[in-house]
């Protein structure tokens, strides 16, 4: 008994050492996922789906990692005032209107963090600083 009490102590104090030593990217990571999720169910999921699967032919994916990385400097900019034309996603071309919105800078950042760190099971945020320079060069 005293053994298995030792035990549960000792594996108790280092879960309290090990989560205390999180870094504070980690927290913030986890409160703009947190507060993305939020975003997301409110703004995005009709379209984009629960799991950001995307519909159909009509609108596409968030789950293209290639795409997302490769236009990460205009996410906030296509979030904040919609887009038109072709996109190529996933291997599939989509061309339809996504409107504009409402959100704010840390809106944006949160969801993006959201759609990075849950949908996409990445590692990284997107910083509220990011998205403001990027909000600041969209064409």
């Amino acid at each position: 008994m005293r053994i298995l009490l030792t035990t549960c102590l000792a594996i108790g104090a280092l879960m309290l050492i090990w989560t205390g030593c999180q870094s504070e990217v980690d927290i913030k990571t986890a409160q703009y996922a947190v507060n993305g999720q939020k975003v997301y169910i409110t703004h995005c999921q009709n379209c984009h789906g629960e799991k950001g699967e995307g519909l159909g032919t009509l609108y596409p994916p968030l789950t293209d990692t290639t795409f997302l990385q490769a236009n990460r400097h205009k996410l906030a900019c296509i979030i904040k005032h919609g887009t038109s034309g072709e996109l190529e996603v996933a291997g599939k071309k989509f061309n339809s209107v996504m409107p504009a919105s409402n959100l704010s800078a840390v809106d944006i950042a949160y969801v993006l963090t959201y759609i990075n760190t849950k949908i996409n099971k990445g590692k990284h945020s997107y910083p509220l600083d990011e998205v403001e320079r990027n909000l600041k060069n969209c064409q």
